[in-house]
């Protein structure tokens, strides 16, 4: 399907359009999507996509949604391709280049969004636009969806979208970010689809003590019972492993693609107390890695007690974020961090959001992962659970089995995992060239009459 097609143009568009998105400055927090949601409108139309076939909806001014649909047949229900537009916020001084100039410099889009997710989110808009101009028939739906608000909470996005206007968004299977590009170790070229994410669940931990005068010290210091119980997480490590079904599906995808003494390691992180050994002994980057994978986490981030420099605080509290693997809730990390400090804590949830796993045995997750290996056919494409949290945890709500899946080749000396939320955020021109290709073949074989 891919020979007919003059790529080089395709992909020339795609990167002009990024260019403008990033131009369009939706930093989030305080939240205006609108400059971004008015492009994309504008390249819908400048396609000739009938105004009839695009919905712009709003939660609060400025506040702006999206949502484009080529009609299928209706044999089969629709697929959704969701991206969001709005952005963190940058420090300017620490930047290369303007972080909101879309420069194309020597093969490369400079700017905030470039890699989360505008970047990601021209490129379902060209394969949207190469459907409609194409004709080409379809089976399914296929919705383009450019959504608000998914860095500070989703409350303006798909949430708003799942719970006020479910029928624009309706659909069985949906792709958003981010996977299928390449995650480089050593000389072993990954290629991880997201099948789950983790749910964040955020915790005040508090601890009380006898108020006084700073000139008459005492032990009964709430900072002090603080101090302790944080150093008592520390010391632990991490907490119990719980070895997910996502888990066990990315070791026996790694373990059929690579030889036969890493086939046995593949093995062995099916036991629990092995995978815990392992984040014991591991040190640096690869050790926080497998800990985020199978373990509840915490991350202390705010501290906070007392009024005045000579009052001993009868209180001390610190921020937790915690981020917890499928299954898992806030009570059990709850009973998890007790385990460790004890019941001189009180722990209080702040925040909760819903994680998300979906199934490795759909058509569409064979499809992702034969064209992956078509792709680089010496990569080793494996299921992936995210870290943090995506639109894909409302989606679910609404019935979907959602995926991130935009396919790429990065080279191994960009840093992917630093680079989403940090300073000289960019990507290469060649991951537009290589992925497009890849989600094009991905969509019309799946979506195709």
């Amino acid at each position: 399907m891919t020979t007919s097609i003059a790529w080089a143009a395709e992909v020339e568009q795609t990167v002009h359009n990024l260019s403008r998105l990033i131009q369009a400055q939706t930093v989030n927090p305080p939240g205006n999507e609108l400059p971004a949601i008015l492009l994309v409108k504008e390249f819908l139309e400048k396609a000739g996509v009938p105004a009839e076939m695009v919905t712009i909806v709003e939660s609060m001014p400025n506040r702006v949604n999206l949502v484009a649909r080529l009609r299928g047949d209706g044999s089969q229900r629709p697929l959704l391709l969701s991206g969001h537009v709005d952005v963190v916020p940058v420090e300017r001084e620490h930047w290369s280049r303007d972080p909101f100039g879309g420069e194309v410099v020597d093969g490369v889009v400079w700017g905030r969004g470039a890699l989360d997710m505008k970047g990601f989110l021209a490129m379902y808009l060209q394969i949207f636009l190469m459907l409609f101009r194409q004709k080409t028939p379809l089976k399914r739906d296929v919705i383009l969806a450019a959504i608000a608000d998914e860095e500070a909470g989703f409350t303006h996005g798909s949430q708003f979208l799942v719970e006020k206007h479910p029928e624009l968004i309706d659909a069985e299977y949906a792709l958003t970010e981010a996977g299928g590009m390449t995650v480089h170790l050593g000389k072993t070229r990954l290629y991880p689809i997201q099948v789950a994410e983790k749910s964040v669940c955020w915790l005040r931990m508090r601890t009380r003590g006898k108020p006084g005068h700073g000139s008459v010290p005492h032990t009964d210091n709430a900072v002090f019972h603080l101090a302790e119980a944080l150093e008592k997480i520390r010391r632990a490590g991490h907490l119990p492993v719980h070895v997910t079904p996502t888990f066990q599906a990315m070791l026996s995808a790694a373990g059929a693609q690579i030889s036969f003494p890493g086939r046995l390691a593949t093995q062995a992180l099916q036991s629990p107390g092995l995978v815990s050994l392992a984040i014991n002994r591991m040190k640096g980057p690869g050790r926080n890695f497998l800990n985020a994978l199978t373990t509840n986490t915490i991350s202390a981030t705010m501290l906070e007690a007392g009024s005045k420099v000579n009052v001993i605080p009868s209180s001390a509290e610190v921020a937790l974020d915690c981020r917890l693997v499928p299954g898992q809730t806030p009570e059990d990390v709850k009973r998890e961090i007790k385990a460790i400090t004890g019941d001189q804590v009180e722990l209080e949830v702040v925040y909760a959001s819903s994680g998300a796993a979906f199934s490795t045995e759909t058509e569409l997750y064979k499809i992702m992962q034969q064209a992956t290996r078509k792709m680089d056919p010496e990569g080793i494409v494996i299921p992936m659970m995210m870290l943090g949290a995506t639109d894909a945890s409302q989606y679910q709500r609404a019935g979907m089995s959602i995926y991130g899946f935009t396919p790429g080749i990065l080279p191994p000396e960009l840093p992917i995992m630093t680079m989403a939320h940090g300073h000289d955020e960019r990507i290469p021109v060649s991951y537009i060239q290589s992925g497009l290709p890849v989600l094009w073949d991905v969509i019309t074989q799946f979506c195709g009459a």
